[in-house]
């Protein structure tokens, strides 16, 4: 069993930051690829990030590109989100996940484990 606890979250001015981090315990997940989701009030679960398992192959959805870095530290079993230039549309409840599969996903049927969710509020 894995599990999956995010951090950092919080209610921030827009333009400025925000680290996520989403500590994983219960079995090595260096060999996974990790992903951000976030939900906003009335809205789906949508996806923000995934990071391949060895940290060197990231994507992102386009509407943080340039904005947002997703990063892991596999000796930490943590998995980051740096979240700079924060607008008021990126508030909603921020997850991380975990995919067993072979093949990064930005689906969110493809991930396995969730974490509980960190709140990000963005003030205009």
């Amino acid at each position: 069993q894995v599990q999956l606890v995010e951090s950092g979250g919080g209610l921030v001015q827009a333009g400025g930051s925000l680290r996520l981090s989403c500590a994983t315990s219960g079995r090595t997940v260096s060999n996974y690829a990790m992903g951000w989701f976030r939900q906003a009030p009335g809205k789906e679960r949508d996806f923000v990030a995934v990071i391949n398992w060895s940290g060197t192959i990231t994507y992102y959805t386009d509407s943080v590109k340039g904005r947002f870095t997703i990063s892991r530290d596999n000796a930490k079993n943590t998995v980051y989100l740096q979240m700079n230039s924060l607008k008021p549309e990126d508030t909603a409840v921020y997850y991380c996940a975990l995919s067993q599969r072979t093949v990064m996903s930005q689906e969110k049927y493809d991930y396995d484990y969730w974490g509980q969710g960190t709140q990000v509020t963005v003030s205009s």
